[in-house]
């Protein structure tokens, strides 16, 4: 599923690939970034079959590969893996961001990286924030119409924060602190 609305670009536009990595659904989104406003452009869900590690890796890096060509991002943001309790299921989503990572790439394009406290910071002002808020403040933030699915709604998040360079409404300074068990010490 793809949502998309045309966009001229200007020169001072920045457009940006903001991923949220899954084996089972990988969640995309893309906006423009221009000057301190933000333009929704796209979103979506690539589902993976069931079946074997290395095919469901190759959707994910070719449909990824696919939105990238389509869109033609400047720059993509990434959500980094946290520990959790399930190490074989931390060792899964890996795989997935590590499809996800070369596809941009593949590409020539730059990768930042941010943690899902700091893109919930960025984005609700809240590290903890539920899911729900998250969809919200994406919805209002990019003035959409509707409500984006769980897995897009991180995407493009994750693509907000990048916008704001990684600080946004909240300001979350990370300079000093470490992560641990996905949260700032």
């Amino acid at each position: 599923m793809s949502h998309s609305s045309p966009f001229s670009l200007s020169p001072s536009t920045i457009r940006i690939l903001g991923i949220d990595p899954g084996l089972r659904i990988t969640g995309f989104g893309v906006l423009d970034k221009e000057g301190q406003q933000l333009h929704y452009i796209a979103s979506g869900c690539i589902k993976t079959p069931d079946g074997e590690l290395p095919e469901r890796l190759k959707v994910i890096l070719n449909s990824l590969s696919e939105v990238i060509a389509q869109h033609k991002p400047d720059q993509v943001a990434v959500e980094k893996v946290f520990v959790n309790v399930n190490p074989q299921s931390t060792l899964l989503l890996g795989q997935a961001r590590g499809a996800a990572i070369c596809a941009a790439v593949l590409a020539n394009l730059p990768v930042a990286e941010y943690t899902a406290l700091q893109v919930k910071q960025a984005v609700v002002g809240n590290g903890h924030a539920k899911k729900e808020q998250v969809q919200e403040m994406v919805q209002r933030l990019l003035k959409l119409s509707g409500t984006p699915s769980p897995d897009a709604a991180d995407a493009l998040a994750c693509a907000i924060c990048h916008a704001h360079g990684g600080l946004g409404l909240g300001a979350l300074a990370t300079k000093g602190f470490r992560v641990r068990h996905g949260r700032l010490i």
